[in-house]
């Protein structure tokens, strides 16, 4: 573990390689190559992974449009070429942005934080003027598909300085968010009728997705710590296609391994490697789905023992109590990480990135410079000017050692609640350590109608009646990854994250109201 999360943190302050001027032109060619350090160049190549590309993937070829902007930074040119409307045309002159500071660990609060009066300006000439390196002619034309240098070159530096990936030929792309690329993965990785190993819960939403491509989730049985290694070794070393539509041996894993949605649960350090080293044996393509990394959290101690508090507070703290991702374990190349900034700045914002080997984000740029393009330019100009004009690194680890500290004083409150007006001889919780989500699971068999009512129906029974109380839960069904083979239990999802902090009790009392209404049991008189 120490070798890998270095006890002191990461150098906060890189230093940066010289930079052409030309590279912050309208839609210019960029790579992570060009912002990563040298200290990469010792590192061995990824392995490659040809024969698993789609039939689809392999037959792109770079955009043309694209490839002949690389002319225009030569400035003798004059573009009579690429379809780029003139700046002249586009109707923002300034944008101002009025961001907080970088909250230090605990030394401000929110409302004192208020007071501190900071803005942030994007003119069309910042260019030009020397002003800064991004402006709004940039940003708001037509940009790569990779996204602007002026941003990639940040999320690269992040990227090295949190996950500093083991190989040498790694590389960034930026998304519109991990569900756009994820769907994009799925794309270039599998055909149909092919097979995606995950949890046995898992997000709805990438269930949803593969589905009307022809591809199966197959859902892999869990502990408090997420996926079993011994259940994905049994499932692949056991693998018989009559049993799945002849459908080929499994290549793919995709699982969320922190703060996992909808579960909460999050791989120990020794369980990573365990499911990494599963994969190294099968020849695994792991899709590392990650957007709640930063959102670890510590132990929940009952009420009776006192509350955990917060723990973290410093930026070495943070780093120190950092699972290491999968990516940083990654020696062969064989995981494509990806990352959001929806859950710790704006899911509105649509802004991320992925992370893998040079052949792997070569097709997928060829992929998104023919469909999503470049991610949106305002997304990318305000997110740049807030995390490398104003906060830098050491800002942004700041704001999230601050929205940790938030995070779990929601957990906090959420699962004290549940201590005290939950009927606990029919619901049965384990306290999350990470992301914003609580799995809670009933025992159906008390329910008085469990003899003659399906499971399908209880759940819907249940659900209603907590929606009638006025309590609003995700119904744990839908994250089946098997959906063809159900499930023996009842399971509901519960978030801290939106509701505001004073009614998150109040919620988990009128959640147990409805519990009892729903089990006939007596009622609390103390509620």
């Amino acid at each position: 573990m120490a070798e890998l999360n270095n006890l002191k943190g990461p150098n906060l302050y890189p230093r940066r390689k010289p930079v052409n001027p030309s590279q912050w032109g309208v839609a210019a060619p960029c790579s992570s190559e060009q912002f990563k350090s040298d200290d990469n160049k010792h590192k061995p190549l990824a392995k490659q992974w040809h024969h698993y590309l789609s039939i689809e993937s392999a037959n792109r070829m770079p955009s043309s449009l694209k490839h002949v902007v690389t002319h225009l930074q030569d400035p003798h040119v004059i573009s009579l070429g690429g379809g780029i409307p003139s700046a002249d045309f586009i109707p923002f002159e300034e944008i101002t942005f009025r961001p907080l500071s970088p909250i230090s660990s605990g030394s401000q609060d929110r409302k004192a934080l208020s007071t501190v009066k900071t803005t942030l300006y994007a003119t069309k000439h910042d260019i030009t003027e020397g002003a800064s390196i991004y402006d709004l002619t940039t940003a708001l034309n037509y940009g790569q598909g990779c996204g602007s240098a002026q941003f990639l070159r940040w999320v690269t530096e992040h990227t090295e300085m949190v996950h500093n990936p083991p190989y040498a030929d790694w590389r960034c792309s930026m998304t519109i968010g991990n569900t756009s690329a994820l769907d994009m993965c799925l794309h270039m990785l599998a055909q149909q009728g092919d097979c995606v190993l995950t949890e046995k819960y898992t997000f709805s939403t990438a269930i949803e997705m593969a589905q009307p491509l022809g591809l199966n989730f197959i859902g892999l049985e869990m502990d408090h710590e997420g996926i079993l290694p011994e259940s994905l070794s049994e499932v692949l070393s056991n693998w018989n296609p009559e049993l799945h539509g002849n459908a080929r041996k499994p290549f793919l894993l995709y699982t969320i391994p922190t703060g996992q949605n909808p579960t909460g649960t999050t791989q120990s350090f020794q369980r990573r490697q365990a499911v990494y080293q599963v994969a190294r044996e099968h020849d695994l393509l792991i899709l590392e789905d990650d957007p709640y990394y930063f959102l670890q959290m510590n132990e929940y101690a009952s009420s009776n023992e006192g509350h955990s508090g917060t723990g973290i507070r410093s930026l070495e703290d943070l780093f120190m109590n950092l699972i290491p991702s999968y990516l940083r374990i990654d020696t062969d190349g064989r995981v494509i990480r990806m990352d959001s900034f929806s859950k710790v700045i704006s899911p509105g914002a649509r802004l991320g990135w992925i992370t893998a080997c040079q052949q792997i984000i070569e097709r997928f740029q060829f992929h998104t410079d023919v469909s999503t393009q470049s991610p949106s330019g305002l997304s990318q100009l305000a997110f740049f000017k807030l995390l490398d004009d104003y906060w830098g690194h050491a800002g942004y680890v700041k704001w999230l050692i601050h929205l940790r500290n938030e995070y779990t004083k929601r957990r906090n409150v959420l699962i004290s609640a549940c201590e005290k007006h939950l009927p606990k001889d029919v619901i049965s919780w384990e306290p999350t350590h990470a992301g914003m989500f609580q799995w809670f699971e009933i025992d159906w068999q008390k329910h008085p109608n469990a003899s003659h009512k399906s499971l399908h129906l209880l759940e819907e029974e249940i659900w209603e009646e907590s929606i009638f109380a006025g309590t609003l839960l995700c119904k744990g069904s839908w994250f089946c990854a098997s959906a063809r083979k159900g499930t023996d239990r009842i399971f509901y999802r519960a978030t801290f994250a939106a509701a505001p902090l004073h009614k998150i009790e109040e919620a988990i009392g009128r959640l147990g109201k409805a519990l009892r209404k729903a089990f006939r049991l007596e009622e609390d008189i103390t509620f």
